[in-house]
This record gives structure tokens, C-alpha cells and sequence, in this order.
């Protein structure tokens, strides 16, 4: 992950005093790396602001600023994944389209919670994919989790509910809940996404405590229209980011915070078990702008 792909701001700034053109162009670079057009044009500014008719020494000097300025935008959106856990049960519901990492994702945080002592329960909504119930249940054999299914095609809100009830019944720390991969332009799928919380409520108005959207780092722009379609039928409460590891550009954290407010509870940094970590701005900064 880096915010510039294969650029050296050495090209752009050695030796040259910032000048409006270089700004511009600053602002350019900014752009292509999924930061979005606001956030780009304050930088810019701040960063007129400090350098206009000065002469970049080196590349490290902008590294610096730019990590210093990500850090202070992002630092108010930090959920540490402990948060998580408030009572038993913590009832969470993770959502996502296909392929971000969703279930894969459930598996690492019941794994965190459990290394902590907590008793942990899956319950497998994605009644769509036989591959995704599967998947599940071979994580909770490994992390040593319960774990509710039932067959293809279920109505996943039955799935929503007997795993919440499990939860209550035994006494569960935190209970979390698969959903299909949905996309966002397939109206009765949503719709029954929009279900499982109607269900979930009627047993308890608090229910789920936690809905955490998971997305893929690599998408970009199109990341926006997920939490925007998400947060149509349900009150997100968090973000997970994952393929941070890969060729994203990491830009779009910083767009999605701007633009929703939303929380990042964690990133994910590669395939490993252990590569699922609370997200700290200024350790993402560092990376992200890394030389």
C-alpha cells in the first residue's frame, strides 16, 4: 500500500521553489490516489500555505507533512476493536458486497476476541453460498466457536434470529453475524439484508450493537457508493478496510471519513491470521505516505 504509486516527488519538486503550478499538480496527484477532491484541496492549501516560495530540500520533507496532515484528518475516526465487546451478548452484524474479505474477516475477529477469553458465536446469514457456510464453519472449528447454520437458501433473517437467541441462551460474549455478499443494485437481496435488522430488533430494540461494513481497500471510488448504499437500510456503526497489503492506494479512508463520519474499527494487512489490526492514524499515516 502507498498513497503515490510508482511516483517520486523528486520528479515533481527537487530543487524548485512551490510554485502554483506545482501545487496544481500536487493537487493532481492528490486526486489520483483516491483522497477525494475536498480533502486534496485543503491539503493543497495547507500545504501553500507552509512551502509557497520555498525550496523542497527532499522528497522527506513532503513524506512529512503529508503523514503529519493524514494523521490529524483520520485520528478522530479510531474504534478500537476491544469496543466491540460492550456486554453479553454484543450482538454485530457484518456486511459487505462479494469479495472484500467479509467472512474471512469474521473469522479474525472471532479469533482476536477468543485469544482474549471470550466465548464467541457465528452465525451464517450468507444463505446464498455454500462456499461462505462452509467457510464460516471451518473457522469455528479452528478458533473453537460455536456456530448456527442452516440450509442454502434459508431465510438468512432465521439464521439472524436463532443465533441471537443461541447467544442469550448460553451465554455468549459476542455473537457475530454473516451476511450475503449484496450488491448494492440488487433491490430484493437488500431487502433482506434490511430483514435480518427488523428480526433482530424485535427481540431486543438494541439488537445488533455493532454493524460493521467491510470493505476492499483496492476499489477506490466505488467504496463510496457501498457505505452510501449501506447506510440507506442500516446504521452503520464502523469500517473494516481490507487488501491493504496489495496495490491499494489507501486514499479512499480518508474520502469515506470526510464525506460519513463513519469509524474505522480495524484494517487488514494480509492473508495471516494475525493481519487483522485496530486502526491507528498515525501508524497508517506513516505507512501511507512511506517512501
Amino acid at each position: 500500500m502507498k498513497l503515490f504509486q510508482n511516483f517520486k516527488f523528486s520528479d515533481l519538486f527537487s530543487k524548485k521553489k512551490i510554485n502554483e503550478s506545482l501545487l496544481n499538480k500536487f493537487e493532481e496527484l492528490l486526486i489520483e490516489s483516491d483522497v477525494g477532491t475536498e480533502i486534496a484541496s485543503d491539503l493543497k492549501e495547507k500545504f501553500k500555505k507552509e512551502k509557497i516560495g520555498k525550496e523542497i530540500k527532499d522528497e522527506k520533507e513532503i513524506f512529512d507533512f503529508l503523514g503529519e496532515q493524514i494523521s490529524k484528518i483520520l485520528s478522530p475516526y479510531e474504534k478500537k476493536l476491544d469496543n466491540l465487546y460492550k456486554s453479553s451478548p454484543s450482538i454485530i452484524v457484518v456486511a459487505g458486497v462479494n469479495g472484500v474479505g467479509k467472512t474471512t474477516t469474521i473469522g479474525k475477529l472471532g479469533r482476536l476476541f477468543k485469544n482474549d477469553g471470550k466465548k464467541i458465536v457465528f452465525g451464517a446469514a450468507d444463505t446464498f453460498r455454500a462456499a461462505a457456510i462452509e467457510q464460516l464453519e471451518l473457522w469455528s472449528k479452528k478458533i473453537g466457536a460455536d456456530f448456527i447454520k442452516s440450509d442454502l437458501g434459508t431465510d438468512p433473517a432465521s439464521i439472524g434470529y436463532k443465533t441471537v437467541k443461541f447467544a442469550e441462551e448460553n451465554k455468549s460474549d459476542l455473537a457475530f453475524i454473516d451476511t450475503a455478499g449484496r450488491l448494492q443494485n440488487k433491490k430484493n437481496l437488500m431487502e433482506e439484508y434490511k430483514k435480518i435488522f427488523t428480526v433482530l430488533k424485535k427481540i431486543n430494540p438494541e439488537y445488533p450493537h455493532e454493524t460493521i461494513l467491510v470493505l476492499d481497500a483496492t476499489t477506490g471510488q466505488n467504496a463510496l457508493n457501498q457505505v452510501e448504499e449501506f447506510k440507506k437500510i442500516s446504521n452503520l456503526t464502523g469500517l473494516i478496510i481490507t487488501k491493504l497489503d496489495s496495490s491499494a492506494k489507501g486514499g479512499i479512508l480518508l474520502a469515506i471519513c470526510k464525506k460519513y463520519g463513519l469509524p474505522i474499527v480495524a484494517v487488514g494487512m494480509g492473508e495471516k491470521e494475525s493481519d487483522l489490526h485496530s486502526f491507528d492514524s498515525n501508524e497508517f499515516a506513516k505507512i501511507l505516505v512511506k517512501n
